[in-house]
Formats: C-alpha cells, sequence, structure tokens
C-alpha cells in the first residue's frame, strides 16, 4: 500500500505541474510572440493551441524515451476520446453550443480525416517515422492555410479566438523567457512523475500501461482542455469551447503523435493490437459523433452533451470491469451493442431527418 499511495501521489502532482507548466507555456509564448510582433489571431490558432497540447506532447515523448511506447500512443487516443466525450459533452451541459463557423465547416472534417489515417497507419502495429513525418508535414499545411483563411474571413474567427493581453510583455524579454522556461521544466518534470507513477501504479493494480495511458494519463493530460472549454461556455464563446477540442485533437495526432513517432526513428512506434481493434476505432466513431452540429445547425443540445459524457462512462467502465468483474464484461458489451447503441442511433437519425424536413419546408416558404 505505501508504494501505490506514493505512485498515486506521483501521478497526482505530475498532473498538476503539467497544468501549471501549460499556463506558464502559454503565457510565455504569448509575451514572446507579442514582443517580436505576431498578430494575436495567428497567436490564437498557433501558440495556445500548442500550450493545450503541450502536456500530451511530452507525457509521450517522455513515456518513449523511458521504453513505454504502449503510454505513448494510449495517451493519444485516450486524451482525444476525452476531448469529445467529456470535454465537448460537458461544455454543452455548461451552455448548448451553437457555432456558425468556418471552424466547425473546416476542421471537423479534416479531423475526422485524419483520425481515419492514424488508424490505418497504426494497422501495422506501429507507427513509423516516415508516418510521423507525414503526420508533421500535414500539420505545417494545416497551420498554413488555417491562418490564411482565417484572413480571409477575420469577422468570423475574431471572437472566437482567446482573448490575449497584450499587457503580458510589460516586464519585457526577461519576463518572457523566464515564463517560457519555467514551463517548459514544469512540463517536463511533470512528464516524468507522471510516466514514472502511472506505471507503477499499472504494476501494482495488475492492468496494462494501455489501459492507464487510455484513461488516467489521458484524462490528466486533458485538463487544459477540459477548463478551457469550460470556462469558454461559461462565458458564452461557444466557437471557443468547440474550436478548442477539434483543434487539440487534431493537434494530439499531427503533432504529439507524429513528433513521437519521429523521436522514435527506425524501429517505429509501437502499438498495441488491443488499441488497433478497439480504442483506436472507438477514437475514429467518438470523432463522428461531432457529425450531429452540422445536423442540427451548428448545435449541441445539454441533452445531446449528456449523451456524450455517459458515454465516457460507458467507455471508463468496459476499461475497469476485466479486473473488477470480469465474469461481468461480456454481458456489459452485449448490454451497450444491443441496447444502448441502436437507441443512439435512433436519436440521431431521428434529429437528422426532423431537421432536414424543417430546412426542406423552410425552403419551400422562402420560395412561396
Amino acid at each position: 500500500m505505501p508504494n501505490f499511495l506514493f505512485s498515486s501521489i506521483e501521478v497526482l502532482v505530475g498532473i498538476g505541474l503539467l497544468f501549471l507548466g501549460g499556463e506558464f507555456f502559454v503565457k510565455g509564448s504569448v509575451a514572446l510572440s507579442l514582443k517580436l510582433g505576431i498578430p494575436q489571431l495567428v497567436i490564437g490558432l498557433t501558440v495556445v493551441s500548442l500550450g493545450t497540447s503541450a502536456p500530451e506532447l511530452f507525457v509521450s515523448i517522455s513515456s518513449l524515451l523511458q521504453g513505454s511506447d504502449v503510454l505513448a500512443v494510449s495517451n493519444v487516443v485516450g486524451s482525444n476520446i476525452f476531448n469529445v466525450l467529456v470535454v465537448l459533452g460537458g461544455s454543452a451541459l455548461v451552455l448548448p453550443l451553437k457555432v456558425e463557423s468556418r471552424l466547425v465547416r473546416r476542421d471537423v472534417p479534416l479531423l475526422i480525416a485524419v483520425s481515419t489515417a492514424v488508424w490505418g497507419m497504426a494497422s501495422a502495429g506501429k507507427v513509423t517515422w516516415q508516418a510521423g513525418v507525414a503526420l508533421l508535414i500535414a500539420l505545417a499545411i494545416n497551420t498554413i492555410w488555417e491562418i490564411r483563411t482565417v484572413r480571409e474571413e477575420p469577422e468570423e474567427t475574431e471572437n472566437a479566438e482567446p482573448e490575449i493581453n497584450v499587457n503580458s510583455t510589460k516586464f519585457g524579454w526577461f519576463y518572457s523567457l523566464g515564463l517560457l522556461v519555467i514551463g517548459i521544466s514544469l512540463l517536463t518534470f511533470g512528464a516524468n512523475l507522471l510516466v514514472n507513477g502511472a506505471s507503477a501504479v499499472a504494476s501494482l493494480l495488475g492492468v496494462s500501461e494501455a489501459v492507464i495511458g487510455l484513461t488516467i494519463v489521458s484524462a490528466g493530460t486533458s485538463m487544459p482542455e477540459l477548463m478551457t472549454s469550460l470556462v469558454a461556455a461559461l462565458k458564452g464563446r461557444t466557437d471557443l469551447a468547440i474550436g478548442n477540442v477539434v483543434g487539440s485533437s487534431l493537434l494530439n495526432q499531427l503533432l504529439v503523435l507524429g513528433g513521437t513517432a519521429v523521436v522514435a526513428g527506425k524501429g517505429g512506434l509501437l502499438v498495441e493490437r488491443v488499441l488497433i481493434n478497439k480504442d483506436i476505432p472507438i477514437m475514429v466513431l467518438t470523432t463522428l459523433a461531432c457529425m450531429p452540429i452540422f445536423w442540427t445547425n451548428g448545435r449541441i443540445s445539454r441533452q445531446e452533451g449528456g449523451i456524450l459524457v455517459a458515454l465516457y462512462i460507458f467507455y471508463l467502465i468496459d476499461q475497469v470491469l476485466p479486473k473488477t468483474i470480469p465474469g461481468f464484461q461480456n454481458e456489459f458489451r452485449l448490454v451497450i451493442i444491443s441496447i444502448i447503441l441502436p437507441i443512439l442511433l435512433v436519436l440521431i437519425t431521428y434529429q437528422t431527418i426532423n431537421y432536414w424536413n424543417k430546412n426542406r419546408r423552410g425552403n419551400k416558404n422562402f420560395l412561396k
């Protein structure tokens, strides 16, 4: 028990340091960018998004360097599942999310395409360094495209970006660099603590590192996204709440997974069969859950948010059951597949048909 308690404290302290490190990293990067004269809108699309994904990046690379490819990959997969089901769903519970912007029309289909491509890349049992380079190139192209298109539609995206305090540069270059160094140091130390603690907890509990990465580690590294989107929803900034989820999920795959695969070198980043057969497909399916945003006029209701959060609870239960009530797992999955999923499909289909009918009637009335 003392060993388990010590490892648990390492996990909690690691998550806390990652959260603080991400905050310092964002503030330092923003301050430095403003000193360099980079437009605030560009900072919002790049630096701030990178800051919320920095914990995942540091944890995955730290896991790889410590020989745990499984933890590195499961962290990315689990974070994306957490982002859509908990961050997006939780934000919708706070305030129904309604958005009519290029963020959803452009980025959600891109996220679906990238998630599907990652599934294909991982299906061979590893993500090669060549695949990692391809993901990083896609990130560069997407970032350039993002900046170019955002300048073409500034009126649509101006309010979707986080406020950046210009006064954050009042302490000059030393202040900006100091925040950046502190942030990177905390991220590095926190990542090492979290990986060490998570590996020890997995060993002591007799569960795989994949399960720990998909649950505890991914939830911990996704805390910045959760807090950002919840605060944005409370302020009525629904564009930011959704954009944060989509942008972070893209970065997790393009930057975190791609960068980690490149660091892995010739051997590539090994992917466990259970991730390929179950968890990565679930990641793709949860990404497809973003589609009702299109079907309901860019709106996610509280009911839909509650469904997303409930799905994550079911996902957690499915991860925990093998070690708690082993004989009940098959029955639980049967209930999910035969009852819960069909009900959800019927509800989504009903909403889609209902929305299309309303639009068709509206168009007919308009023509009259």
